[in-house]
C-alpha cells in the first residue's frame, strides 16, 4: 500500500494554495470559542438561552436547528489537520481552550453525553420519531476529537471520545438487529469509520463491535450483489459510510469491507458518470447512470459530496495504484473546492471582491454562485470548506518501498526517507513567460532573456521542473503521474535529455536510476482546448483547458453556432497576457453578441454558462 506523505513533509510554495490556506486559518481564529461552543454550553447547563448574543453564529447553528452544533467538529478538525501541516501554535491553543471546555460540559452531563443535542434525539429515532440526523452530528464532534487526538496528540479529546463512546455502546446494544438497521436508515454520517479509528487506537473490543451493529446490511449487501441502490438517492447520506467502511478495512484487513468500497465507487462513479467539473449530484440526490442532462440545475454538486468523494478517490488510490483516482481529485479539487470556496477577484457592480462558500454548483444557464455569509448559513458544507482548505499539500506525493509517486503538480516540495538517507525533491512550474513578474505590479526587475521572444504567446505546454536534493547517490523510482487531460504526447528529460514520450494517461512515467544531488527532471505536457460533451447529448458540452473548466459569462442561456465542426475552434485567447503573466481566457469568434469565458474557479458573482448547446452555421 502507498503511504501519503503529508504534515511537516511536504511544504506549499504555490502561492494560490498558500492564500486559501491563509484565509481558511483567518477564519479559524476570527471564530471566538463562545460561539463555537455555544450549544454544547447549553446542553450542559452552563450558559442560559436566555437574552442570546445577535452577534453568535446563525444558520444551523442556532440553537432551534436540530443539528446545532456540528460546526465544532469540522472546526476542531481543520484546526487538527492545519497544526499537523504547520505547527500553528495559536491554533493548538485554541483548539485545546475548546476541548477543555467539553470536558466540563461532559462532567456536567453525566461523565458520558458530551453533545450540542439532548440524549432523547437518539432515543427518538429508535421509536421512528421523525428527528434531523443526531448520529450525522454526533460524528462530526468525534472526528474532531479524534483529530486533535491524533495531529496535537491531546489526550483529553480522547478521553472524551471514549467516554461518549461508552454511552453509544450501551444505547445501541438496547435493540435487536431488525431494530438498529431501522436506526441505520436514519443518516449515521461517519460513526462506522470512528468505531474502526477507535479499535485502531485503543484495540478495545467493544469497537469491533460496534463495527458490526453499525454495519448497514440494507445498502452494502445490495451494493456487493451489483445492484444501483444510488440512484435518486441523497448522496451524502452514503458517502460517509463508505468511507467507514475504508477505515474499517484498514484497522481490521477484512476483504469484505474493500469489496464494499470499491463496488460503491463502480455504482457511483464508474457506472454513473460526472460533469466535466468531475463532480456529481443534483439537488443532494445521485443522478441516473449516465444521464446528466436532465438534471442541470441550480444545485449541483454539492460542497460535502465533493469533499468526501475526494477523501474516497484518494483511499482508493492508496490501496490499488490507479492513476485514474488521482484525475478524478484533480478535476474535483480544481473545479469544486476552488470554485466553491474562499474566491478572491474583482469588486464590481456594487459586490464585493471575496466569496466565503457556495453550499452548491449550479450547472443550469444562466447560473450564479450563492455565496454564503460568514455567522449566517453554518449549512454542512461550512463544515467541509473548513477542513478541504486547511491543508492543501495533501494528496499530492505518496510512498512505496524505494518508489516515489508525485500524483498532483503544484510549487512545493517534499521529504522522504530512502534506506535511512532523507531526499528531498522540489517541484516548480516553469510558466515559460519571459519575467521574473510574479504579481500585477509593472516594477519588477526586467531581464533580457530568450524565453520571451520564444514563447511569444501561451505555450501550448505545461512544464513542471523537479530538482532533487540527495546526500549521496541513492536508487529509487521516481513515478510521475501523466494527466488525462493532455492533448499529445508527453515528454520528460533527465538533466536536459529526453528520456521518454508517451501518449498514455491511466499511467505512471517510472524513472527508474541512482539519482544524484541536481539532478533535474523536466516533464512537458501538452496542454489544450477540449470539449466535454455530456454521456446522453453528444451535441452539448462543456469547454475544459487542462484541468479547469471554462465558464462563459452571460446573463442568459446561449446556443453557439459554429462556423467549423470542432466546437474547440469557436473560442480564441482573450487578454492572453497581463504584466509577467499569462492568463486562461477566451472569447467566442462568430456569436453576436460574443462571449468571455474564463476558469470556473475564477468566477465571483457574475452569471455564467458551462454547458452549451453546439449546432451547425445558423442561416
Amino acid at each position: 500500500m502507498k503511504k501519503e506523505l503529508k504534515g511537516k513533509r511536504v511544504v506549499i510554495r504555490e502561492g494560490e494554495l498558500l492564500r486559501r490556506e491563509q484565509d481558511n486559518r483567518t477564519y479559524l481564529m476570527k471564530l471566538e470559542n463562545r460561539y463555537l461552543l455555544r450549544n454544547y454550553l447549553l446542553e450542559a447547563g452552563r450558559i442560559s438561552g436566555r437574552g442570546m448574543d445577535p452577534k453568535a453564529m446563525g444558520g444551523w447553528e442556532d440553537p432551534s436547528c436540530q443539528l446545532r452544533g456540528h460546526f465544532l467538529g469540522h472546526w476542531l478538525s481543520a484546526a487538527a489537520i492545519r497544526y499537523h501541516e504547520t505547527g500553528d501554535k495559536e491554533l493548538w491553543a485554541k483548539a485545546c481552550g475548546v476541548v477543555e471546555e467539553l470536558e466540563i460540559c461532559q462532567k456536567e452531563n453525566g461523565g458520558g453525553w458530551v453533545a450540542p443535542i439532548p440524549e432523547k434525539y437518539l432515543y427518538w429515532i429508535g421509536k421512528g420519531k421523525n428527528i434531523w440526523a443526531p448520529q450525522y452530528n454526533m460524528h462530526k464532534l468525534f472526528m474532531g476529537l479524534l483529530d486533535v487526538y491524533k495531529y496535537m496528540d491531546n489526550q483529553k479529546a480522547l478521553a472524551i471520545a471514549e467516554g461518549l463512546a461508552d454511552w453509544f455502546y450501551r444505547w445501541s446494544g438496547s435493540y435487536s438487529r431488525e431494530a438498529f438497521d431501522d436506526i441505520l436508515d436514519v443518516e449515521t454520517g461517519g460513526m462506522l469509520e470512528i468505531w474502526a479509528e477507535l479499535l485502531d487506537i485503543t484495540g478495545d473490543e467493544k469497537y469491533r463491535e460496534l463495527l458490526s451493529r453499525y454495519y448497514r446490511q440494507r445498502l452494502f449487501e445490495p451494493l456487493l450483489e451489483g445492484r444501483d441502490v444510488l440512484t435518486n438517492m441523497h448522496a451524502n447520506t452514503t458517502i460517509p459510510e463508505i468511507l467507514g467502511c475504508a477505515r474499517a478495512y484498514e484497522v481490521t484487513g477484512e476483504e469484505k469491507w474493500l469489496s464494499i468500497v470499491k463496488s460503491y465507487w463502480k455504482c457511483a462513479v464508474t457506472d454513473r458518470g460526472s460533469y466535466v467539473t468531475g463532480g456529481q449530484t443534483q439537488g443532494e440526490i445521485w443522478t441516473p447512470m449516465k444521464k446528466l442532462k436532465a438534471r442541470l440545475g441550480d444545485k449541483n454538486q454539492e460542497h460535502c459530496t465533493v469533499y468526501n468523494m475526494v477523501r474516497l478517490a484518494e483511499f482508493l488510490f492508496r490501496h490499488t495504484g490507479d492513476p485514474r483516482y488521482m484525475h478524478y481529485i484533480e478535476y474535483n479539487v480544481q473545479n469544486g473546492i476552488f470554485a466553491q470556496s474562499y474566491w478572491r477577484g474583482e469588486a464590481k457592480d456594487g459586490k464585493p471582491g471575496v466569496g466565503l462558500l457556495t453550499y452548491f454548483l449550479p450547472m443550469k444557464a444562466p447560473g450564479r454562485k450563492d455565496w454564503a455569509g460568514e455567522m449566517d448559513s453554518f449549512f454542512c458544507c461550512h463544515g467541509t470548506m473548513v477542513q478541504a482548505n486547511a491543508a492543501l499539500n495533501r494528496c499530492m506525493y505518496y510512498q512505496e518501498d524505494k518508489d516515489l509517486f508525485v500524483t498532483q503538480y503544484a510549487d512545493s516540495e517534499a521529504r522522504f526517507e530512502i534506506e535511512g538517507r532523507e531526499v528531498c525533491l522540489r517541484q516548480r512550474q516553469d510558466y515559460m513567460n519571459g519575467s521574473l513578474q510574479s504579481s500585477s505590479v509593472n516594477d519588477a526587475r526586467q531581464t533580457v532573456n530568450a524565453i520571451a521572444g520564444a514563447y511569444a504567446n501561451r505555450p501550448d505546454f505545461r512544464k513542471y521542473v523537479l530538482t532533487l536534493e540527495v546526500p549521496e547517490e541513492t536508487a529509487f523510482s521516481l513515478q510521475l503521474r501523466v494527466p488525462d487531460w493532455i492533448t499529445g504526447e508527453a515528454r520528460v528529460c533527465v538533466n536536459g535529455e529526453e528520456v521518454l514520450t508517451t501518449r498514455e494517461t491511466d499511467y505512471f512515467v517510472k524513472l527508474d536510476r541512482v539519482w544524484k544531488d541536481g539532478d533535474r527532471v523536466e516533464l512537458y505536457l501538452p496542454i489544450g482546448l477540449q470539449f466535454v460533451p455530456l454521456p446522453d447529448d453528444e451535441s452539448m458540452g462543456a469547454f475544459r483547458y487542462g484541468p479547469d473548466v471554462l465558464a462563459g459569462i452571460t446573463g442568459q442561456e446561449r446556443i453557439l453556432y459554429l462556423e467549423g465542426e470542432r466546437p474547440e475552434e469557436e473560442l480564441s485567447p482573450d487578454t492572453e497576457r497581463q504584466w509577467g503573466e499569462f492568463r486562461t481566457f477566451y472569447r467566442t469568434e462568430n456569436q453576436d453578441p460574443g462571449i468571455s469565458f474564463v476558469k470556473l474557479n475564477t468566477v465571483g458573482y457574475e452569471p455564467y454558462q458551462i454547458y452549451f448547446k453546439v449546432k451547425g452555421k445558423r442561416n
